[in-house]
């Protein structure tokens, strides 16, 4: 354990997820297979969704948005993680750590309302479906997506300011494989007191808004989904929410399990729940939607004869060019 004065010019040690030496290069290889892979799924469906015409519509909108969102929080923090896999000194500066804590706090939180965003679009497409054009339409969509980034990005430029302020002059070492807020105002000398203040109202309060969105939201739609007199009409309403019920529990139940409680309780149990949260959900996601849902797979796989289309029409460019008229 290091100790030192960080007051000023601090530079932190990032533990990660072992300290045994021999374990730094498969957990490297582990997570550098699935960061690629979330970057890759999160792309496919993207394009997909972009390409095809069918998938203009407001679900899809928002899934495009959280795609993206999930490549860039995977990115705040796996790049790094795999850089300090390999490197025996695993620091961060200061100024880097708090850039990571924001933006890992802004994509996470614009997460959480896009997930609230679509559960409340698949509330009006099942319990008010002749409205669902009007309600849902495109200005309403890019109003909740633009909330969605603005109030995310405030929300995280207060819990930074608030980091900013503490002094650190006692162990550097951060019990974490990346900046979070708990790990690190462990490490505070000041008092946290604010901190911990504004994590229990504000911080929770931006968690549990977007959560009872989607209670709520679900809740209309099973006392809808129960008044359909025939079957196949329920097992068509519950499967257009069947992925994202899955992607809401993976991503809140983690979350609940690390923050919905002290600080000085942080446990190694909980830098695995965080695992969950903010790698292997962003990874699972675009399986969870695809697999499931009969209109992306179609959409993907429209992008997939579309990409062999054009690699066909480029081998055969290439080869006229090699052998000449």
């Amino acid at each position: 354990m290091e100790v030192c004065n960080l007051t000023r010019f601090p530079e932190f040690i990032l533990l990660g997820l072992s300290s045994r030496p021999q374990d730094q290069k498969p957990l490297f290889a582990l997570f550098l297979v699935v960061y690629l892979v979330t970057l890759m799924g999160n792309l496919l469906i993207i394009l997909a969704i972009r390409s095809d015409p069918q998938l203009q519509n407001p679900m899809y909108f928002f899934l495009g948005i959280l795609s993206f969102a999930d490549i860039c929080y995977t990115t705040v923090i796996s790049p790094k993680m795999l850089v300090n896999f390999l490197l025996d000194a695993k620091t961060i500066s200061y100024a880097q750590c708090l850039a990571q804590m924001y933006f890992f706090l802004v994509f996470g939180n614009i997460d959480s309302y896009l997930l609230a965003a679509m559960a409340i679009d698949r509330y009006v497409a099942i319990c008010n479906p002749f409205h669902y054009v009007t309600i849902m339409n495109h200005r309403r969509c890019m109003s909740l997506a633009i909330f969605s980034i603005a109030f995310s990005c405030l929300h995280s430029l207060l819990h930074v300011i608030l980091v900013n302020r503490l002094t650190f002059c006692a162990s550097n070492v951060i019990h974490h494989f990346f900046c979070d807020v708990s790990p690190v105002l462990k490490l505070a000398c000041s008092s946290t007191s604010v901190n911990e203040v504004v994590a229990m109202t504000e911080g929770m309060a931006s968690v549990m808004v977007p959560c009872a969105c989607i209670i709520i939201s679900y809740l209309r739609i099973l006392t809808t989904v129960l008044n359909i007199p025939s079957a196949a009409g329920k097992r068509k309403a519950f499967s257009t929410c069947s992925s994202h019920l899955i992607v809401v529990t993976l991503f809140y139940g983690s979350i609940s399990y690390v923050y919905f409680k002290s600080l000085s309780s942080y446990t190694v149990k909980d830098r695995i729940a965080t695992i969950i949260y903010t790698v292997l959900t962003s990874m699972l996601n675009p399986f969870i939607y695809s697999l499931r849902n009969k209109d992306m797979k179609r959409g993907l796989e429209k992008l997939r004869s579309r990409i062999k289309s054009e690699m066909g029409r480029l081998s055969i460019t290439k080869t006229n060019k090699i052998h000449g008229p």
